[in-house]
């Protein structure tokens, strides 16, 4: 079908192919067919020498198809003519069709006339048909499967890779990988190297040629010196490797197959061999183990008993696991044993006597029950012991605690550390010894059952009795010495006692009156090295009388001092007199004698540095005040002048007398008059400069400060130069608004009235009486509101809450001059646009000034009317934003 149709197609472009062959692909194909040809043909004892030549009668031509097909052609003609020759090779090409091939562009006369391409084109097509169509490698058949089959069986060989049918097998390795995987004992294949192909390629024919009967197809040298060999060629030489390999393959699979019987009884057998030797290990093992378990020979010590416990958790544990493992393996085993020669229709298999499962089974119940018998034992043996090691752990334990309570006990009661202890540390020794005769006698129930202990150990005839009766002999024997030695320290305590309670008291009369009296020397001390940070004379006065009153006590205090190390020496004088070691000191106060006398002196060496730290202080506070009078004195008259000038430029500001002119002509004059008074504000600042060097940071002679004066200097500045600046803007504003002297007069006269304040500046109320006042409708209705918060928004865009006189001044000349301004720049505006409602940046550069129609033009948004043209600027929206009248 159509694996047909694809193998003609293959042929029909190989014969195309054919018309131009390569010429070392043409003497590759004459020598592989002639010889393929020829492997055939010796088996009609016959052979051909050149190809073109010798089949142009058709008469071994149709030989050949019969030997190869194994097939009788029709009889052929014998004669010599031309005609007789053609019909031979006819029969012949009619055979070649009949097995399914498409014969195209070949004919009997290209045959008989001995065209060497059609002759080696038709080979050709019998090779394909006849030795590599029918194979057949896992489902791919013909050339993919010869392929295929090539690369299975190269597969192994690392240095091998077979993609093709022609530079795949240059190196020859190919073809002796597969004689090797087939017959490895006629090749060395690991001697083989790939960059000797001549060596390779003539080893692989050579050993076909002699072992194989395949006869040698090419030449080496034609295969190495050509860049790419026929496929043809190689095709056809590889294919009888393959057909001379098949019946080997059969052979194979016939010894796979008694193999694979073999197997079986092998394995079987090997299972058998491995249950017998298992069951005879673990019957081995039970048998060692039981008398193990038997046995039931006691111990004497807690300690073997355990040991024993141990091992036979270590049996439970380690030695017993794996048997349970080994039986149930077992079993598995003999199961399938028997399942696989059920299935292989062998017969079943007879452990020999004694290794039977069952067998294996009661075994395996007599070691649980032994295992049993054992653990019960060996528990109950643990519990009679276990016993008797408590009674002794128990000594043991008591033992141990009341060594332990006594260690260094003899050593306590027998020092004398009372012989240089205070009487407060004697008192501490007693209270100390009475605690410890409690604790003695609580020991004594201990004592007494460590006995009652020793004796049961005895009469139980406990294996250690000895070293237990050696230990309770001692802890006896160490009791009652313990009980003599702290009766006989009780009474050296109490002796001791007696003799340092008289010392005693002259202790506590000590430190009764050194605490206090040192506590005095303490704040003394503290008092004259106290830094002190005094404001004026008074303050130091304060201090220098103060600390002569504190010099007029120190003769008491001097005799309080020497009344207290009188009492010391009474002390001193008492223990020498009765060999009392005073170890410590007083036990009351830590204040020793020395200290006293060293404060004392310290007191001594403060005074007289106190008197010169006062004086000193007080001439800095005489020079600080001298300061202060310097400043205030000129402060003083400096702050009085700014307050009188400030409300003088006030009156100035709202008297209005004379013309704007006159006004501004005074005011300058004004101006001149305040500068001219710099020096005395710059005089006060060298003043203050002193002040602030002495850091001195009040001044009871004066309210003024530098810096208010400063403030009130500047403003003062600031206000005369801002009153000038209102008149310039008054007379900027009467010249542009055409406003006469007589109605600025007016508006002032007015704005004065209703400046209740004086303040200079109208509050909403106020600007809201003066507007009634001027008849607009502004009155607190709904109406009004609206009126008056319009007018507020001109005056005061800032939302400040105050009108200022010249916000009412542009206001009041708004009101009263022509308000069509906007109109009329727009009309101007349309003259220079040649009465247009737009106008272009050339018509305004050159009507206006270079300046102003550059301003225009960047400020000028496009004109979007319905005469619009490119260019065009809308100059009646800048008109009216030039007057507020507009967002833009």
């Amino acid at each position: 079908g159509f694996q047909q149709l694809m193998n003609n197609k293959e042929q029909e472009n190989d014969w195309d192919r054919d018309l131009l062959l390569d010429p070392a692909w043409e003497k590759q194909q004459r020598k592989t067919f002639t010889a393929w040809c020829n492997s055939h043909l010796r088996k009609a004892g016959t052979q051909i020498e050149n190809i073109e030549e010798d089949f142009r009668d058709g008469l071994k031509l149709m030989l050949l198809l019969e030997v190869i097909s194994g097939e009788r052609l029709p009889k052929p003609e014998r004669g010599k003519m031309r005609v007789h020759k053609i019909n031979n090779v006819n029969k012949a090409l009619d055979y070649i069709a009949s097995k399914g091939v498409k014969l195209v562009s070949i004919g009997a006369e290209e045959i008989v006339d001995g065209n060497a391409k059609m002759t080696l084109g038709m080979i050709w097509t019998i090779i394909l048909r006849f030795a590599i169509q029918d194979i057949s490698v896992e489902e791919t058949s013909a050339k993919e499967g010869l392929l295929l089959w090539c690369q299975r069986k190269t597969a192994p060989y690392k240095n091998v890779n077979v993609q093709n049918f022609h530079i795949s097998w240059k190196d020859g390795l190919a073809f002796n990988a597969l004689i090797h995987r087939h017959r490895p004992e006629l090749i060395d294949y690991d001697k083989l190297r790939k960059d000797d192909p001549l060596t390779n390629l003539n080893n692989a024919f050579e050993v076909a040629e002699k072992y194989l009967d395949i006869p040698k197809m090419m030449d080496a040298e034609d295969i190495v010196n050509t860049a790419r060999p026929d496929e043809k060629a190689i095709m056809t030489y590889v294919s009888s490797f393959y057909h001379a390999f098949s019946g080997a393959q059969k052979a194979e699979t016939a010894a796979n197959r008694i193999c694979k019987v073999l197997a079986v009884n092998q394995e079987n057998e090997h299972l058998m061999e491995d249950y017998e030797k298992l069951a005879s290990d673990l019957l081995e093992w039970i048998r060692r183990t039981i008398p193990w378990l038997e046995n039931r020979a006691p111990e004497k010590t807690m300690a073997e008993m355990q040991q024993k416990l141990e091992d036979f958790r270590g049996y439970r544990r380690v030695h017993k696991p794996p048997k349970v493992q080994e039986k149930c393996q077992l079993e598995i085993n003999f199961n399938t044993l028997q399942t696989k020669l059920r299935l292989s229709n062998r017969p079943a298999f007879m452990p020999s006597e004694g290794r039977m499962v069952s067998d294996i089974n009661g075994s395996w119940h007599n070691l649980e029950g032994a295992e049993k018998g054992y653990e019960e034992w060996m528990l109950n043996e643990i519990r009679r012991l276990e016993r008797l090691d408590h009674l002794a752990e128990k000594f043991r334990q008591k033992a141990t605690i009341h060594e332990s309570w006594t260690d260094g006990k003899e050593a306590m009661l027998t020092q004398k550390d009372y012989e240089t202890a205070s009487l407060s540390e004697v008192k501490a020794l007693l209270r100390k010894h009475e605690a410890f005769e409690s604790d003695l006698a609580a020991h004594q129930d201990r004592v007494e059952q460590i006995a009652a202990i020793a004796q049961e150990l005895n009469e139980l005839d406990y294996y250690d009795s000895p070293s237990v009766n050696a230990r309770c002999q001692k802890i006896c024997e160490q009791w009652d010495a313990l009980g003599s030695l702290t009766q006989s320290r009780r009474e050296s305590l109490e002796r001791t006692e007696k003799q340092l309670e008289s010392i005693d008291e002259l202790y506590l009369e000590y430190a009764k009156r050194a605490a206090p009296f040192n506590n005095w020397m303490e704040g003394a001390m503290e008092d004259l090295q106290d830094m002190f940070i005094v404001h004026n004379i008074e303050e130091i006065q304060g201090l220098i009388t103060a600390h002569e009153q504190f010099k007029s006590t120190l003769p008491e205090a001097n005799k309080e001092r020497e009344a207290i190390q009188a009492i010391q020496a009474e002390v001193q004088k008492i223990a020498q007199y009765n060999g009392i070691k005073l170890s410590g000191g007083n036990p009351y106060t830590t204040i020793t004698p020395k200290s006293i006398d060293d404060k004392w002196h310290k007191v001594e060496q403060l005074v007289p540095q106190r008197d010169r730290a006062l004086q000193e202080e007080l001439a800095k506070q005489q020079s600080n005040d001298h300061l202060r009078r310097k400043f205030a004195t000129q402060a003083n008259i400096v702050g009085p002048w700014i307050q009188t000038k400030m409300e003088e430029i006030g009156r100035i500001s709202i008297e209005m007398n004379g013309t704007l002119e006159d006004q501004l002509v005074n005011l300058r004059e004004y101006e001149q008059s305040i500068i001219e008074y710099k020096p005395n504000i710059d005089q006060l600042e060298g003043d203050h400069q002193l002040i602030q060097e002495a850091l001195i940071f009040d001044n009871s002679y004066t309210a003024y400060t530098m810096e208010h004066l400063r403030v009130g200097w500047e403003q003062l500045l600031t206000t005369i130069a801002r009153t000038i600046n209102e008149i310039e803007n008054q007379i900027l504003t009467r010249d542009a608004k055409g406003i006469s002297q007589e109605q600025l007069h007016e508006y002032r006269t007015s704005f004065n009235h209703f400046d209740k304040d004086h303040s200079g500046a109208l509050m909403a109320e106020e600007f809201k009486a003066c507007l009634i006042s001027l008849g607009y409708d502004v009155e607190n209705n709904k109406a009004g509101d609206a009126e008056f918060a319009r007018i507020m928004g001109i005056v005061d865009p800032n939302n400040s809450g105050a009108v200022t006189f010249q916000a009412f001044i542009d206001f009041m000349s708004r009101e009263t001059t022509d308000t069509d301004t906007a109109d009329q720049v727009i009309a101007s505006f349309k003259i220079l646009a040649a009465d247009k409602n737009f106008i272009t940046a050339e018509e305004l550069r050159r009507e206006l000034p270079p300046d102003q129609a550059e301003y225009c033009i960047a400020r000028m948004a496009p004109y979007s009317g319905p005469d619009a043209k490119p260019g065009a600027l809308d100059y009646m929206s800048f008109s009216t934003a030039l007057y507020g009248e507009s967002d833009l």
